[in-house]
C-alpha cells in the first residue's frame, strides 16, 4: 500500500492578495519539497470537486449560503478582518473537502495507507457557522464527520498540531464523544480557546504551551499527555491537522520547534494508528508560514508517512 498526495491546481488559483500570509506561495514551497526524490514513492491524486451537501456534515445551511454569496467576480473580499476570497476561493474550498474525503474513502478501502493533502484554503478554525482565521469550511472536521457516516466508525482521532488552536474543530464535536480532538498549541494566543479546561464531554484534549517552548518541553508533553490519551481511545482512523507554524522560524507565533519535532510526531502518530487503525493516517495542510521551515517540516511530516511501510506485518 501506497502513501498518498492529494493536490489540485486550483488550490494555487485561491488568492488571498499581496502580502497575506496565507497565500499560495505556500503551496509552491511544499510542492517544491515533495518534488525531491526521495518521495517519488508517493501516489500522486487530484482532488475531487465535493458537494456542498458534504460541507453540512459540519456546517450550517446559513454558513454555506453566506461564504459562497461573499465570493467576488473579480478582486478580493473579506469575511474578517483575515479571511480573504477571490473568484477561485469556492472551487478551492470544495476541493480541499473533496481532497479530505477522497483520502479517508482511498484509506478506509485499503487502496492507501495513509495520505497527506495539500491543500488550500486550511480549515481547523471554521466553525459550524463562522468562517475565519484563513479558514472558509472544516477540512479536517467534515473528513472525521464523512468517515463516522459514511465508513461506518466509532471512533475517530484528530490530532492537531498547528500553532493555533483549532477552534472550529472542537467547535464541530465537543459534544460528539465519537470523536476525540488533541490540540497542543501556544496558549494564550489566537483564537483565545483552547485551555486546559476546555473537555467536552471528556472527548477535548487541549495542551496550552507557553510562548517559548522548544523541542524537548513540546516532546514532553505529547508523551505524557497527548499519546496516552490517544492510546486509550484506540481510534479506528486518525486524522492530523497539519499546521507547521510552531516552527522555530515562522513570523505568526513563538514556539520553537524544529523540522525533527514534525517528523517525531508523525511517527508516534503513525505508531498509534498501526495499533489501533491499520496504519490509518489522513493529515491535511493547515498553517506554516515561513517558506524555508514549512517545506523542510513538511518533508520530514511526509517521510514518516512513507516509512510507514516498515511497520506493515
Amino acid at each position: 500500500m501506497t502513501t498518498l498526495y492529494i493536490g489540485h491546481p486550483v488550490f494555487l488559483r485561491h488568492d488571498t492578495g499581496p502580502g497575506h500570509p496565507e497565500g499560495s506561495v505556500r503551496l509552491s514551497a511544499v510542492e517544491t519539497a515533495l518534488a525531491a526524490p526521495e518521495f517519488q514513492g508517493l501516489r500522486r491524486l487530484q482532488a475531487p470537486r465535493a458537494e456542498t451537501a458534504r460541507l453540512e456534515l459540519v456546517h450550517s445551511k446559513r454558513h454555506i449560503e453566506r461564504v459562497f454569496a461573499a465570493i467576488p467576480q473579480t478582486g478580493h473580499h473579506f469575511l474578517d478582518a483575515d479571511t480573504v476570497v477571490s473568484p477561485e476561493s469556492g472551487e478551492a474550498a470544495l476541493h480541499a473537502v473533496g481532497a479530505v474525503c477522497l483520502a479517508v474513502d482511498e484509506v478506509m478501502a485499503g487502496t492507501a495507507r495513509n495520505a497527506f493533502c495539500a491543500v488550500r484554503p486550511p480549515g481547523h478554525h471554521a466553525e459550524p457557522d463562522t468562517a475565519m482565521g484563513f479558514c472558509l469550511f472544516n477540512n479536517v472536521a467534515i473528513a472525521a464527520a464523512h468517515a463516522l457516516a459514511n465508513h461506518g466508525l466509532k471512533r475517530v482521532a484528530i490530532v492537531d498540531f498547528d500553532v493555533h488552536h483549532g477552534n472550529g474543530t472542537q467547535a464541530a464535536f465537543r459534544r460528539n464523544p465519537a470523536v476525540l480532538y488533541v490540540s497542543t498549541h501556544q496558549y494564550p494566543w489566537y483564537p483565545g480557546t483552547g485551555s486546559a479546561k476546555e473537555t467536552g464531554v471528556g472527548n477535548l484534549v487541549n495542551i496550552p504551551l507557553p510562548a517559548g517552548t522548544g523541542s524537548a518541553a513540546y516532546r514532553r508533553a505529547v508523551t505524557d499527555i497527548a499519546l496516552p490519551a490517544i492510546d486509550n481511545f484506540r481510534p479506528e482512523l486518525v486524522l492530523i491537522s497539519a499546521g507547521f507554524d510552531a516552527h522555530r522560524d515562522d513570523p505568526l507565533a513563538d514556539l520553537a520547534l524544529t523540522e525533527d519535532d514534525y517528523g517525531w510526531i508523525t511517527a508516534e502518530l503513525v505508531k498509534l494508528a498501526d495499533l489501533h487503525a491499520r496504519g490509518r493516517v489522513v493529515s491535511a495542510l493547515e498553517g506554516g508560514y515561513d517558506l524555508n521551515a514549512l517545506g523542510r517540516s513538511v518533508a520530514a511530516h511526509v517521510r514518516e508517512l512513507l516509512a510507514d511501510r516498515r511497520f506493515q506485518s
